[in-house]
């Protein structure tokens, strides 16, 4: 594309914050999962980027809240005719960007899931499913909300990505959102994710009943310089907890949910089995998952 007033603003705007750090365009290209043609053509204005892609650029290069604030307040699309303008629902929710940033620059990272995938662990199909199904989105605000969660997950393709565990539910992989193709896709999606080495997927089997994390899907993050964060998400908000009570508490958990969870090579069993289950003709037909 041609570079706008707007992006080239953007573009001049991270490359001075990535100067001010004194790194390389290199250096970044290899922190972040980009490619060093790319960072060229972003900062050139060359090439658009989305809320999601600066703030994991920014948390890089660890600005403060009020530049990060203003710097990505300059993402966006314009029309033909170069003007600017952000449909109402399109900006980054300050939660998930505050959740990027975290994720961005955490050593290790564990989350628990009842009802769903992981949203760094969903296919697109299986996003927007998600999505649309609630009934809770306006069908304008999917398509933005799905690229979003689409571009945090360039976190997994980071040369040196955080250590990854993720606690679900056997009960999110067996509710056919989309439907039985989608959700074969899903499986093999998962299977996929935890053949790399940084990427494990623990299932909490049904059949055990309660267990430590019924109060709800929480992720605990851990970082190399500072003191472990756990986010909390709600329909409307996330919650950000640091005191050292609120993170021994959730250590607690984690070490619950490791006591029953299934090992990472009987949970890829059960992903396989799953995927060969959806791809069986007629499943999931009826809206009531795979038996």
């Amino acid at each position: 594309m041609d570079a706008t007033v707007r992006s080239r603003e953007l573009g001049d705007e991270l490359r001075r914050v990535r100067q001010f750090r004194g790194l390389k365009a290199s250096e970044l290209a290899h922190a972040i999962g980009w490619s060093e043609s790319k960072i060229s053509r972003v900062e050139s204005g060359k090439t658009s980027c989305s809320e999601v892609e600066a703030a994991i650029y920014l948390a890089y290069c660890r600005v403060t809240p009020r530049e990060l604030d203003r710097i990505i307040a300059l993402c966006g699309g314009e029309d033909e005719h170069g003007s600017f303008l952000r449909h109402h629902g399109e900006r980054l929710p300050d939660q998930l960007r505050t959740l990027a940033l975290h994720e961005t620059t955490a050593s290790a990272v564990f989350a628990l899931e009842l009802n769903r995938v992981d949203g760094l662990l969903q296919t697109e199909d299986y996003a927007r499913a998600m999505m649309r199904e609630s009934g809770l989105i306006p069908e304008p605000g999917i398509e933005p909300r799905v690229q979003a969660r689409m571009d945090r997950q360039i976190l997994m393709r980071r040369k040196n990505p955080p250590e990854f565990t993720f606690y679900i539910h056997e009960h999110a992989l067996r509710l056919p959102v989309g439907g039985p193709a989608v959700m074969h896709e899903q499986m093999l999606h998962l299977l996929f994710m935890t053949s790399q080495p940084f990427c494990q997927v623990r299932v909490i089997p049904a059949s055990i009943g309660a267990h430590a994390g019924l109060g709800g899907p929480f992720r605990l993050m851990q970082f190399a310089d500072h003191q472990p964060v756990v986010c909390l998400e709600t329909q409307n908000r996330s919650l950000f907890l640091e005191s050292s009570r609120d993170i021994a508490t959730y250590w607690l958990v984690l070490g619950g949910l490791a006591a029953v969870a299934l090992h990472a090579e009987q949970s890829r069993s059960m992903l396989a089995s799953l995927a060969s289950e959806y791809d069986r003709p007629g499943a999931g037909s009826h809206g009531d998952g795979v038996a």
